[in-house]
Formats: structure tokens, sequence, C-alpha cells
């Protein structure tokens, strides 16, 4: 047992360093038309630098949220420089577009539409893509295991001496980037609700299972999920979707098969919004 939680802590503590400097894309890309895709989970950093405080603006964070056209339009945004993002920093003259998609429209209004964006402005009032005001949640399962060779040994890096960890991603099928699978969390649903069946429709194809075989799945992703997790990343997302009134948040959450088990015992396939998955080494 404690052989087991040491080689849980070194996963947590190999995958939080490995992806500090990596950006990982769990999304769609531009190009977004349906409602039900506006659903999507979001342009997701692995960084906890994502976002600068509301008092101004790092050059290097809340791009995406700016960025024109908007996502499934022409779209323009009223452009936002980076030393008046911040919403204490005075601008008299800010006149943002508004843009609510028509498919947006149709559905409920959710929550307050004054509520602003805590990242700073976007150039865009409304909704756009998002189907709330304020915060949109969605939620992203890192699955991680050792990398073995055929005789279930740990393989270790030639360079760094390290055991190799390694994570599940899929490769979408809208914009063809590698991601990590995830979306958003329907109405009522708890976050650890979300990220299983993320997983199970997107690395395993399980909308697409017998009922049988889909019984399989949920009882081997049950022992996955209902296990020691470590929560990577929770808050706000810089996403070409957000606006002034409606924007991202993720939680993502790794959870770590040490011995190799339960994945072994669980055939990728990808499946819904991927178009292949794999097993990725983190070599950093």
């Amino acid at each position: 047992m404690a052989g087991r939680l040491l080689g849980k802590a070194l996963a947590a503590v190999s995958l939080s360093l490995a992806l500090a400097s990596v950006t990982i894309r769990s999304s769609r890309c531009r190009g977004i038309q349906a409602f039900r895709n506006s659903f999507s989970s979001s342009w997701f950093h692995l960084n906890t630098n994502v976002m600068s405080g509301s008092n101004g603006s790092k050059e290097n964070s809340h791009n995406k949220a700016r960025t024109s056209p908007y996502p499934g339009s022409k779209v323009e945004r009223s452009q936002v420089p980076n030393e008046k993002v911040g919403w204490l920093v005075e601008w008299q003259d800010y006149k943002p577009v508004e843009y609510t998609a028509v498919s947006v429209l149709a559905g409920p209004r959710w929550a307050d539409p004054q509520i602003r964006n805590p990242a700073g402005r976007t150039g865009l009032v409304g909704r756009g893509l998002l189907g709330r005001w304020g915060p949109n949640h969605a939620a992203d399962p890192i699955i991680t295991r050792w990398k073995r060779d055929s005789s279930g040994n740990k393989i270790m890096h030639p360079v760094s001496g390290k055991h190799i960890l390694q994570f599940v991603a899929i490769k979408r099928k809208d914009c063809g980037e590698w991601a990590i699978p995830g979306g958003m969390v329907d109405p009522g649903e708890k976050i650890s609700a979300t990220l299983k069946r993320e997983f199970g429709e997107e690395a395993l194809n399980s909308l697409q299972k017998t009922s049988a075989e889909k019984r399989e799945i949920e009882e081997k992703l049950h022992k996955l999920f209902s296990q020691d997790h470590l929560v990577i990343y929770k808050g706000y997302v810089d996403d070409p979707r957000n606006t002034d009134n409606a924007w991202m948040e993720t939680e993502a959450v790794n959870y770590h098969d040490e011995t190799g088990e339960i994945m072994d015992n669980l055939m990728l396939e990808a499946g819904d919004d991927a178009g292949k998955v794999k097993w990725v080494d983190i070599n950093d």
C-alpha cells in the first residue's frame, strides 16, 4: 500500500511539473455552428497563470478571449489593448460589439446578464456561443499511467533516467488537434460524473457500445474514477468563445492508474468528438 501511494504521489508531481509548461487544447476549434456544439469543452490551458487579475493584463494571457472573428461567425470584436483589459482601468469610450448566436437565443436564459468577465474586457458583450450568462463549466479528465515494456516493467527515459508518465489524448475531428478528453457539465450533473462520462464517450466510444459492453465499461471506469485523484487546475479559461458577460471555466482532474491493471483492460477507441485516441508520453 505504501508503495502504491508513493507511486501516485510521484505521478502527480511528475504530471504537474510536466504540464506546467505545456498547453493542451481540450476544445472545439473555430467554425462552431450548432447550439449543441457550443457546449463543448474549453480551449483549455494547463497553466495556472492562464488568467490575469481584473486590475490589468499580462501580455501572454487573456488573448484568445479577444480574438476575431468570433468562433462560428463573421463577428469582429472591438479591439481591446492589453493595458485596457482590466475593469478597474477607466475607459469611457469602450464600445464592445454585441453578439449572441441565434441558436443560443432559442435556449433558456440563465443567471444575470449584467455579470462581468473576471479576467476583463473582451471587446464583445452578450453570450456568443455560450449558453449561460457568467461561468460555463467544463470538466477535463487527465488519465495517466506509467509506460511499461512487454514484461510489465516500467520504462526509464534514456536521458532523465526517470520513469515515463503517459496520458490519454484524443485527436479532435473538427480541428485535427490533439487534446484532453472533456466536455461541458450538464445541468445538475456532478463534476465527477462529467469526467467519467466524457472519458467514456471520447476515449472508449461508449455511446456506440451494446448495453452489456456499456455496463462492463462503467464498472471498470467506476473503479478508476472512485480512487484518489488530483485537481490539476480549476478556474477561468482563456477561450475564444468568452465575452464580457459569459466565459468558460474548467476543472482538470488527474486519475492515475498506478499498476496499469484498470486501463490494460480497457481498449482505447475514439468516439463522439474524437477521431483518434492514444497514449502520449510526457517527456519533459
